[in-house]
């Protein structure tokens, strides 16, 4: 018999989750309060990096490469951009360290990165200054994938393949033998299904308190979109890719992509924030330090106008991985979250992961394991994020 399964939270995990278990057989109910991609979210805004530099961590890698394989199959098939390839330059002003240890898990996988000397690179990207810079990188398959869009996407191909899409705020019903008989919407009415996955992001604390707690923590991350000068091509996805400049303060971004300016992120941890009532503007401070990378790493922006300003957010992990498990009280409920600023590009490998785990008993990894969480130690952001 069909399993009734249902996934709540329609973001990057949530949908992904939803389509591979209904492409595995399951009857499947998604739900999400405000949509999927909407604002609140940690699936919002317009576009995510994807890369697959990771360390010397070669599992992150590996899904990478999954999900960029699916990415590409998924847009092709539905007839919507989603992922586009512009290569993503990594800026070093010391250690490189974070890119070097991922260069063999990367070749393994035929993700070609190439070093290119400074005066390569300033030939080839005039538009960025070089001179603080001391090591740098070309990824040639990373670039950039359409957030909102992609979670909007997922949701309707979801649909089209018969499965059902809830707007809805949903809460954790009562656990009794171990087992959640049924979840509680906005309206009091019940939510019965043989299985639930909540994949809510930073609400997952706020659903499951005693059990996430604090170990999964909202962070306010500020971004900026810059306007570029009439006329000049150099800041266009065709010319400069994706940038990762991994100097004394980490900073990200991305091509002016559909004219909306030179896009930058501050990588660096911002406050706790609540994702449901927190004010989303931004701060005169971040805006300062924007401009101040800006002058000094993009001279051409220097004093450009700033056309748009975003309050995303991160829900950050204690170590920084992913959290995918079973509920450890109820054995019909488990948790997706714990993206920490990188998980959505790996979202459609996570989302097959989960589908594996629920539907085929899969063994999970370690790492993704809430016993974990009561042993984590002091945070870390070993990852960088990827808004």
């Amino acid at each position: 018999m069909q399993p009734h399964i249902a996934v709540i939270g329609a973001g990057a995990f949530g949908g992904w989750t939803a389509l591979h278990l209904l492409r595995r057989g399951a009857r499947v109910t998604l739900l999400d309060a405000w949509g999927p991609g909407n604002s609140r979210s940690s699936s919002g805004g317009e576009t995510r990096v994807l890369r697959g530099g990771y360390g010397k961590d070669a599992l992150y890698t590996q899904w990478v490469a999954r999900s960029l394989e699916l990415w590409r199959e998924s847009q092709q098939q539905w007839g919507v951009e989603l992922y586009r390839r512009t290569g993503a330059v990594w800026l070093f002003a010391g250690d490189d360290g974070y890119l070097t240890d991922s260069l063999p898990h990367l070749a393994a996988l035929g993700l070609r990165v190439d070093p290119l000397e400074r005066a390569e690179a300033a030939r080839r990207y005039p538009q960025i200054r070089l001179d603080d810079v001391e090591k740098i990188y070309l990824e040639h398959e990373a670039g950039f994938v359409r957030a909102r869009a992609a979670c909007q996407a997922v949701c309707r191909q979801f649909q089209g393949d018969g499965g059902r899409y809830v707007q809805a705020a949903v809460e954790p019903g009562p656990m009794a033998s171990g087992a959640m008989p049924h979840a509680v919407l906005a309206d009091g009415s019940r939510l019965e299904a043989d299985v639930f996955v909540f994949a809510c992001g930073p609400w997952l604390a706020s659903l499951f308190p005693e059990l996430v707690g604090e170990a999964i923590q909202a962070t306010r991350q500020e971004v900026y979109f810059f306007g570029t000068p009439s006329g000049d091509a150099g800041f266009e996805p065709e010319n400069l890719p994706v940038w990762l400049d991994f100097g004394k303060r980490r900073f990200y971004g991305f091509p002016s992509i559909d004219g909306r300016g030179l896009k930058i992120a501050d990588d660096v941890r911002g406050a706790s924030i609540d994702p449901s009532s927190a004010d989303r503007a931004p701060t005169p401070e971040g805006v300062k330090a924007a401009r101040r990378f800006i002058a000094r790493r993009f001279p051409r922006l220097a004093g450009a106008p700033l056309l748009e300003a975003r309050v995303c957010q991160y829900e950050n992990s204690p170590d920084g991985h992913l959290i995918l498990d079973r509920h450890p009280e109820a054995q019909n409920v488990w948790l997706a979250g714990g993206g920490s600023g990188h998980g959505f590009k790996l979202s459609p490998a996570a989302g097959e992961h989960v589908a594996r785990l629920v539907l085929e008993g899969a063994p999970n990894e370690p790492r993704f394991e809430i016993e974990r969480l009561a042993q984590a130690g002091p945070r870390t952001t070993q990852f960088g994020g990827s808004r």
